[in-house]
């Protein structure tokens, strides 16, 4: 996915209302930086992002992409998973049960949101609801990292490219790979799309 922002000259973007988690998004990337002694300099080096791009991501200008987050994570030297949204679970239930309006969040560009499933990121086991918009992807270029992974389309379509090969998941289709090969996915349908996706371990 291109990540240059296009901007009208002499115009600062406003971050969209409908953007769920943009302001602490940007917030975490700053701090984490910042903890890490990096300068945006630093980080776009290690990350391969333009300083540019890393600015508007933690000024709440703009939302990463999947591919870029992971170049994020990756040179910041945590998981993605470190970036999602806490959510509320009594205490009772956290370390067993996540509740459908505790689930922790996190929101990509363009609009593809990933919903924790597992109680937390510290077993052997990583369960995921992931929702793809019309037309989204996980960007042109493919990414890699650690483990396997194996997913069931809920609904919608779902285009899934591994290691140069390439398939069309419709709902009640299933899928399995190694992370180490190359992959990219996307919705090419008219209405959301819907995957459970379990990762192990947990390095999404």
């Amino acid at each position: 996915m291109d990540e240059r922002v296009v901007r009208a000259k002499g115009k600062t973007p406003a971050a969209p209302e409908s953007w769920t988690g943009i302001r602490r998004l940007g917030r975490e990337i700053r701090g984490l930086r910042k903890a890490r002694g990096f300068t945006l300099a630093i980080l776009a080096q290690r990350s391969k992002l333009s300083v540019g791009y890393l600015s508007l991501l933690e000024r709440n200008l703009s939302m990463p992409s999947i591919n870029s987050l992971h170049a994020i994570s990756r040179a910041l030297g945590v998981t993605v998973g470190w970036f999602f949204e806490a959510g509320n679970p009594p205490d009772e239930e956290k370390d067993y049960v996540v509740r459908g309006a505790h689930r922790r969040r996190l929101d990509y560009a363009p609009g593809i949101v990933d919903e924790l499933l597992s109680p937390s990121l510290a077993g052997s086991l990583e369960l995921l609801s992931s929702r793809f918009p019309p037309g989204s992807s996980s960007g042109d270029a493919p990414y890699v990292h650690n483990g396997e992974e194996a997913g069931l389309v809920v609904r919608g379509k779902l285009e899934l490219w591994v290691d140069g090969k390439f398939f069309v998941l419709d709902a009640g289709d299933s899928f399995g790979f190694s992370s180490s090969l190359p992959h990219r996915y996307r919705n090419p349908g008219p209405e959301e799309t819907e995957v459970i996706w379990a990762i192990t371990p947990p390095s999404f």
